[in-house]
């Protein structure tokens, strides 16, 4: 019934690491580029990263680059997103999504255009 469903997430102290994961029900899942949006409280969603459907390109916001890392397990259907040194900015809902079709710098940062959405994953990092 849901396509994406979102696990790992939790509270952490700063400085600490989490990996969330995604598990897709989705035909042909390495023709997906798959992506990890989040939304804080008062703030509006933004997108954290991509990776293509063969894993092989990644695109990260300036905001988590160095300090997270995407990744996919086709043979699994999954997604996972590795996260270092958390910051409590870093505090937010995260939801993985997954549109059909190569990995574009720009237009997989607009999530309006993400066909299929997980219910998300609460992230709290405390100071």
């Amino acid at each position: 019934q849901v396509p994406l469903v979102e696990s790992g997430g939790g509270l952490v102290q700063a400085g600490g690491s989490l990996r969330l994961s995604c598990a897709a029900s989705l035909q042909t899942f390495s023709l997906y580029t798959m992506t990890w949006f989040r939304q804080a409280p008062g703030k509006e969603r933004e997108f954290v990263a991509a990776v293509s459907g063969s894993g092989g390109s990644t695109n990260y916001a300036d905001s988590v680059k160095g300090r997270f890392t995407i990744s996919r397990d086709n043979a699994k259907n999954m997604v996972f997103l590795q996260m270092s040194s958390l910051r409590p900015e870093d505090t937010a809902v995260y939801d993985c999504a997954a549109n059909r079709g190569a990995l574009h710098s720009i237009v997989s940062r607009i999530a309006k255009t993400y066909r299929y959405w997980g219910r998300g994953t609460q992230v709290t990092v405390s100071s």
